[in-house]
């Protein structure tokens, strides 16, 4: 049996990893800056983490949520401290997509309305939902197109006030900061005007944190750099460290019912054990804080190179758009300098998203290697 080869592959097999590097089967050594899409949070194979998973599988892996499952609130509480939601509601899933489709179910449920305003630039998925309000129409197919989804850009004000006067859409969706789309975020004022808009026509606000989420931007959510609060959250990625763990907080004022929402293995031992590790060791670690400093460290820098035109974005989720395409400069960081770094649906925009206990001489290291590359 062969391989369904939908993915084009780096010349690189990774066997091992330790803090913030890679090994591949040669045993030589990779600087990870970009933790295979933001997934790898506290750095590969944490001790803390390990023996938590470790521990856990020893005493039961896996049961279905026909039973209690303790550790399921342990990770709700330890949420909603780090978060601040502590009033919240969790649901607990296994990807990013599967967490908006349901974030989506529940704006539905709740408003009886079916339209949804996404955004240009945006992905949320592929998943049936998730990749309808996804702006990508080559992951679009026939079976995908029955949704209704009104887009808009960024900052167009009347465009989006003219859309929710009707008070027929269920919900806005919008990530916290774009991060397949070029790590862009709209400005606070466009926020706070959804915000406004949303209470103002009973319209569901959904932020999709999947990327921006768990400590990445130097906040536990990209939005709350922004002080504004939506009605439901969608986390994924850094959530398990490499384990396939999704969420969606859910505020109060939306009740459940029994089989509204459903799932096999969401929230199941093993990945509670995942994500409980998580934020143990972003607390204890003060990751966040160290996302902020290195990400203002890195920006710094990195506006110093040439070719740049923009360096955008907040803590440890970096984009830093040239003038020209970054592919043939991605190839020599990762076969020349043994440097992992991320593309975006822009051509011209490298993405950053290393652990978050990243460090200055490992910031240090990819700089020197990019000045190497560009000139």
């Amino acid at each position: 049996m062969n391989l369904f080869q939908v993915y084009p592959l780096l010349d690189v097999e990774p066997v091992k990893a330790k803090g913030n590097y890679i090994y591949d089967d040669d045993g030589q050594k990779y600087l990870d800056f970009y933790g295979g899409h933001a997934v790898i949070s506290i750095g590969h194979s944490h001790p803390h983490y390990v023996d938590r998973v470790n521990a856990q599988l020893n005493d039961i892996g896996f049961y279905s949520n026909s039973v209690p499952i303790s550790i399921q609130k342990e990770l709700a509480d330890k949420l909603g401290k780090l978060t601040e939601y502590r009033n919240w509601n969790l649901f607990l899933c296994n990807s990013g997509a599967e967490a908006n489709e349901n974030a989506l179910k529940v704006a539905s449920a709740h408003n009886k309305c079916k339209k949804v305003l996404a955004f240009s630039g945006a992905f949320h998925g592929r998943t049936s939902l998730a990749v309808s309000v996804t702006d990508n129409p080559d992951i679009l197919f026939p079976v995908n197109e029955g949704a209704e989804v009104l887009r808009y850009a960024f900052e167009d004000f009347d465009g989006v006030e003219s859309a929710l006067k009707n008070e027929d859409i269920s919900a806005v969706i919008i990530e916290g900061i774009q991060g397949v789309g070029g790590v862009v975020a709209p400005s606070p004022e466009f926020f706070k005007h959804l915000r406004k808009l949303c209470d103002n026509t009973d319209t569901v606000f959904i932020l999709d944190e999947v990327q921006s989420g768990f400590g990445r931007t130097g906040k536990f959510f990209a939005h709350q750099l922004f002080a504004i609060e939506p009605d439901i959250i969608t986390m994924a990625k850094g959530m398990g460290n490499g384990f396939p763990v999704g969420g969606v907080l859910i505020h109060p004022k939306f009740e459940a019912s029994f089989g509204m929402l459903g799932t096999t293995f969401g929230g199941n031992h093993l990945a509670c054990a995942a994500s409980l590790a998580v934020l143990e060791v972003i607390e204890q670690e003060k990751l966040m804080d160290n996302a902020m400093k290195m990400g203002e460290y890195l920006k710094l820098e990195l506006n110093k190179l040439p070719q740049i035109k923009e360096v955008r974005g907040f803590g440890l989720m970096i984009g830093v758009e040239f003038m020209a395409p970054v592919e043939k400069w991605r190839k020599k960081l990762l076969y020349r300098h043994h440097i992992f770094t991320g593309s975006s649906a822009n051509k011209n925009v490298l993405r950053l998203l290393p652990p978050l206990g990243i460090n200055k001489e490992e910031c240090d290291t990819l700089i020197k290697a990019l000045k190497e590359v560009l000139t």
